[in-house]
């Protein structure tokens, strides 16, 4: 199982990702979450500890490790399209409360055309995740539409696009369902946040179909809460939780992915 959690900045994508690969360690499966977000949070919310995460250097920032592997040197054009990623999780991943992360990163300069060293190294390492048959792996995209242009994400099983109650953020599932397509990703499904009250149901029911809509997260405060103390999602809200679980419960069911 492989799904690529993305959405416009601020919908609590990361919040999703973070829960929903606690749910699945909790079975007991191997579970890899890669943060792909240039603003990489995903470690605090699966419960790592700062220190660690200080620790942590992006894959994209690592310039030696980029060299070695693609061959490509300020001296040097050309560079290998094809580099050795297979190790990659094992030596650069750090693992807690069972899962597995790995951080990414992302290249700053990059759009639809960007071939550089950086970009074919996180594609490729992308690309080896998918074919990790055994792992169910989780990959918290950055923010907005970006990565779809850069073509990283093609292999994956399903986009699961993080809404709020809004019309900017329901335009942003319409955008990746499209571009998604181009990828040969036919699984687009929305997954909505911090819904309040009965109108917000109404409204997201009105925008998306019951066949793309794995279920509702309302807002709580206690996300809030656990943020401010650095905790995870899943260790501090007991109903937030709940509501995850019963649509990972309806991604199994349905298996859909």
């Amino acid at each position: 199982m492989k799904i690529a959690v993305t959405g416009k900045g601020g919908v609590g994508k990361t919040t999703f990702a973070a829960t929903l690969a606690r749910l699945y360690a909790a079975e007991g499966r191997p579970v890899l979450a890669a943060d792909v977000d240039p603003d990489a949070n995903l470690g605090l919310a699966l419960g790592f500890d700062e220190e660690t995460l200080d620790s942590i250097v992006p894959i994209s920032k690592m310039r030696k490790l980029v060299e070695e592997r693609t061959g490509a040197t300020a001296g040097n054009q050309f560079y290998h399209l094809n580099p050795k990623v297979d190790d990659i999780p094992e030596k650069y991943g750090k693992v807690c409360n069972g899962v597995r992360l790995l951080v990414l990163g992302t290249v700053e300069t990059g759009g639809g055309g960007c071939v550089c060293p950086e970009h074919v190294m996180l594609k490729r390492i992308i690309n080896n995740l998918v074919l990790r048959r055994e792992d169910v792996v989780i990959l918290d995209m950055e923010a907005g539409l970006e990565h779809l242009g850069r073509g990283t994400t093609e292999g994956v099983d399903a986009f699961i696009v993080v809404i709020e109650p809004g019309a900017r953020s329901v335009q942003t599932y319409k955008n990746v369902k499209r571009l998604a397509s181009d990828l040969g990703v036919a699984q687009v499904k929305v997954v909505a946040n911090k819904v309040r009250n009965e109108e917000d149901e109404e409204f997201i029911r009105s925008k998306i179909t019951a066949e793309d809509l794995l279920g509702m997260i309302h807002y709580n405060t206690e996300v809030i809460d656990a943020d401010r103390q650095g905790k995870s999602p899943y260790d501090f809200s007991e109903t937030v939780t709940a509501e995850i679980r019963k649509i990972k419960d309806k991604i199994d069911q349905n298996s859909i992915l």
